[in-house]
């Protein structure tokens, strides 16, 4: 699978490595980022290892690490590719670390996916799901342009417990990007700056 680099105003999106397992387990052993994810709370480093290698057997969907431009630090991860529930559509989902919540990072990086998704393989339909409770994620989501469809139910990995959760989706035409220019150069995600200043919304995790 080919590996991408994708640049928005505030984020880099890139691949994944070994070399950010320490980053990212400031997020994934953060309980209350957890409570809200299909995982549990990390306890070691080495889970953070399997995680990163189980992914480089993953096919069809692209993972990418969200670094922050303004000090070079990995806040959080997401993925995107095909939703094996719906015929046509593409789900996405994303994490991040908690004191990285409430300034616009997902959405911004949300939409980038998104709009890669569309530049690349012509995907237009999109999906995603979050925990009930989790209401900050679903304002992401309808920020990029989805819409409420259905209830649907999360489980933890191991069994552990049962969690309601609520699904969307929508068309890329409904998605406010950049004249739906796909394009990426200096002025990709020309993002309205007072959406960026005064709509910042608060950014949680889902799978």
């Amino acid at each position: 699978m080919h590996e991408y680099v994708i640049e928005t105003e505030r984020l880099i999106l890139r691949p994944l490595c070994d070399k950010d397992r320490d980053a990212i387990f400031k997020w994934v052993s953060d309980e209350d980022v957890a409570k809200y994810m299909v995982y549990n709370t990390y306890t070691s480093k080495d889970q953070v290892s399997e995680w990163l290698t189980y992914l480089k057997s993953v096919e069809n969907e692209y993972h990418f690490g969200f670094v922050r431009k303004e000090d070079n630090e990995l806040i959080g991860s997401g993925s995107i590719g095909p939703d094996s529930k719906r015929e046509g559509f593409w789900g996405f989902g994303y994490n991040f670390r908690k004191d990285c919540w409430g300034y616009g990072f997902a959405t911004e990086a949300t939409k980038a996916m998104m709009q890669f998704a569309n530049e690349k393989f012509g995907v237009s339909k999109f999906s995603s799901s979050h925990v009930e409770e989790n209401k900050a994620s679903g304002h992401v989501m309808e920020k990029c342009g989805l819409h409420f469809v259905n209830y649907g139910q999360f489980q933890k990995l191991d069994g552990s417990c049962r969690m309601r959760s609520m699904e969307y989706e929508g068309t890329l035409e409904s998605i406010e990007l950049v004249e739906l220019q796909i394009k990426y150069a200096e002025d990709i995600w020309n993002f309205r700056q007072e959406i960026i200043d005064n709509d910042a919304d608060s950014d949680s995790s889902e799978e």
